[in-house]
């Protein structure tokens, strides 16, 4: 992983924590121990598929370039997806509190788009490769008189 790569990460993953340790805070307060467990099942569900899916898209940009906007689309699809099935598994769990849960998954979810999102406008990141680019010869006009 490029040092860009864990930068933009870590930008990602520091508040989307922040924001699940304030909601099992909450959680607690309200739901007690079953809200706890819902607050912290649903911010670590956020930080595992959007942080796989940020590593399977940094690879994919590094490596196949031509394929990164369908990736793209095909990674967001793929974690909606994921996250789908996750929510249809544990529909009518008693293991935590599902109220809990999906407050936590919408706002750990909604900051780290958020902060991925600010990550990659701060980030100093070249769009052009200033070493593919041989020097090429200054042609003067004219006949060579």
């Amino acid at each position: 992983m490029q040092s860009n790569d864990a930068r933009l990460l870590l930008h990602a993953v520091v508040p989307t924590l922040a924001i699940g340790v304030i909601a099992v805070a909450v959680s607690a307060a309200v739901a007690g121990v079953k809200g706890v467990i819902g607050a912290v099942v649903g911010t670590v569900l956020v930080v595992l598929v959007m942080g796989a899916g940020l590593a399977v898209l940094q690879k994919t940009a590094r490596n196949l370039p031509q394929l990164f906007q369908m990736m793209g689309l095909l990674l967001y699809t793929t974690q909606i997806l994921f996250v789908l099935v996750f929510l249809i598994a544990f529909k009518d769990t008693t293991l935590f509190d599902t109220k809990a849960f999906a407050v936590t998954l919408l706002g750990a979810t909604l900051v780290w788009i958020a902060a991925q999102t600010r990550g990659h406008m701060k980030a100093k990141i070249l769009y052009v490769d200033p070493d593919s680019a041989e020097p090429k010869k200054a042609e003067t006009a004219g006949s060579p008189t």
